[in-house]
């Protein structure tokens, strides 16, 4: 078994946060835990005393026979992609990077995942273990270094997606994997009641798909695998060659389709498969299918009240990406029914009785 050490400028500076946070607990002082900061514009904004974990970096451990690797949250994203890159293995779930300062940490927090998401899975599904610190300032570890290794409340993968409101992460063990033998994206020109049928037909079917996505009268898709899978599902669907660097914008938001007008705010919407287009007021240059139709993104002016609606009519939801200061919906996630709150309630009060944590970030009430 290989396994690499902590890199000389990594720093743990676990101590100093758990102190931090002993001190909050006791004044009742609101923390903002903040990494990279690239993430800020996700969610409500947050009043209180920054918990700045950047200088908590580094890999503590890694195993690349094992496929297993842990590391601190303020770890820069470029750091651990390039790091796992030497042993040609990646983060499956393809975790959006919206500057140089982003962190695994705030990748985890968000929940946050790539193109590759439905067919790989989501952030949560490679999550292994976690080291949290809880409301008293306790630095607890839950989980492992292994797939199956948890007996009750599953409190790691729990933390993807919280936005920091139940903890604070300090540490995060994750399954990774190689990176495939093969890979060819390409492009092909139809219209989006075609493209959608394409995708329905092709979802049927054992071939090599990754990425799906379809944008103003062109789909785009990515095949990944083995050399002679890609070759023969590139020779079946033929089309024009895409550069790789396509999934990367889409994943980061660097393509210029999400460059705002005057008056627009930027929508995910998150729907079932093989939804029909919505009947939504919207151009179609003004949509964005991902996920093979299942995240699709909408540059509108069109009330919150009206998007949601249409979503949940489908069995979907829909979450704000613009800033409320910026043009955005006041509550960018969609509302919780009494049912589901009650439970957020819950959970809230047994793991922040004093919200500490992120106060508002997902809801005002929390």
């Amino acid at each position: 078994m290989t396994e690499l050490a902590i890199h000389a400028a990594d720093q743990d500076i676990g101590d100093q946060l758990c102190e931090q946070v002993r001190s909050a607990y006791t004044d009742r002082t609101p923390l903002r835990i903040v990494g990279g900061d690239t993430r800020g514009f996700y969610g409500r904004p947050v009043e209180g005393q920054a918990l700045n974990l950047a200088a908590h970096s580094g890999i503590v451990s890694y195993d690349p026979v094992e496929l297993v690797v842990t590391v601190r949250a303020g770890t820069r994203l470029s750091a651990l992609h390039a790091a796992l890159a030497e042993n040609h293995q990646m983060l499956a779930f393809e975790p959006p990077i919206f500057g140089e300062a982003s962190t695994i940490g705030g990748a985890v927090a968000t929940g946050l995942s790539g193109p590759r998401r439905p067919w790989a899975g989501a952030a949560r599904d490679f999550v292994l273990g976690t080291r949290v610190i809880t409301q008293e300032g306790k630095l607890l570890r839950f989980g492992g270094e292994v797939m199956k290794n948890v007996a009750g409340y599953d409190l790691s993968r729990l933390m993807a997606g919280a936005q920091g409101t139940l903890g604070v992460l300090t540490d995060i063990s994750f399954k990774v994997l190689p990176i495939p033998t093969a890979t060819h994206s390409l492009r092909l020109p139809l219209n989006l009641a075609d493209a959608l049928k394409k995708l329905a037909e092709l979802g049927r079917q054992p071939l090599p798909i990754t990425a799906a996505a379809w944008h103003n009268g062109e789909l785009f898709l990515r095949l990944e695998g083995g050399k002679s899978s890609v070759s023969a599902t590139q020779t079946r669907l033929g089309g024009e060659s895409l550069e790789a660097s396509f999934w990367t914008s889409l994943r980061d938001h660097s393509h210029a389709f999400f460059q705002l007008n005057d008056g627009q705010a930027l929508w995910r919407l998150s729907l079932p498969p093989h939804t029909a287009p919505l009947k939504l007021d919207i151009p179609e240059t003004d949509i964005f299918y991902d996920w093979a139709g299942c995240q699709r993104w909408l540059k509108t002016s069109l009330e919150a009240s009206t998007l949601r609606a249409a979503c949940e009519a489908v069995g979907g939801h829909a979450t704000c990406y613009t800033p409320h200061a910026q043009g955005g919906a006041v509550e960018p996630f969609t509302p919780l029914n009494k049912v589901v709150e009650k439970y957020h309630r819950n959970l809230k009060a047994e793991l922040d009785a004093h919200g500490i944590f992120n106060p508002g970030r997902l809801y005002a009430a929390f």
